[in-house]
């Protein structure tokens, strides 16, 4: 079974930053992109920010500008680096791997961490 371990949340006040890290393991050939998702109390899970294997990113508007998702392919690791945090982006964060190949696994599949709680304090 693949594994997403996270971790880099925390509590910290507005203006700060905080830096995430999800590192993914299991037998893994390939992870054609990873990303971080938020989700807040009420609220639907939303893309944060997208990798692919080649480099390119996608962010979602309400934090261009302001956070920067990296990559790690021999360590199969996504970061994301969150400056001038804003209440706003209180919730917990799940990283995402999507099209993962395997070891003697056919196919692609797609994994999720456990989440990782943000508070941003005002």
């Amino acid at each position: 079974q693949v594994q997403l371990v996270e971790s880099g949340g925390g509590l910290v006040q507005a203006g700060g930053s905080l830096r995430l890290s999800c590192a993914a393991s299991g037998s893994i050939i390939s992870i054609n992109a990873m990303g971080w998702y938020r989700q807040a109390p009420g609220k639907q899970r939303e893309l944060v920010a997208a990798i692919t294997s080649g480099g390119s990113t996608n962010y979602a508007d309400s934090v261009k500008g302001r956070f920067t998702i990296s990559r790690d392919n021999a360590k199969n690791t996504v970061y994301l680096q969150m400056n001038s945090l804003k209440p706003e982006d209180t919730a917990v964060y799940y990283c995402n791997a999507d099209r993962v190949r395997r070891v003697g696994i056919l196919g692609y599949y797609a994994y999720w961490g456990q989440g990782t709680q943000v508070t941003v304090s005002s």
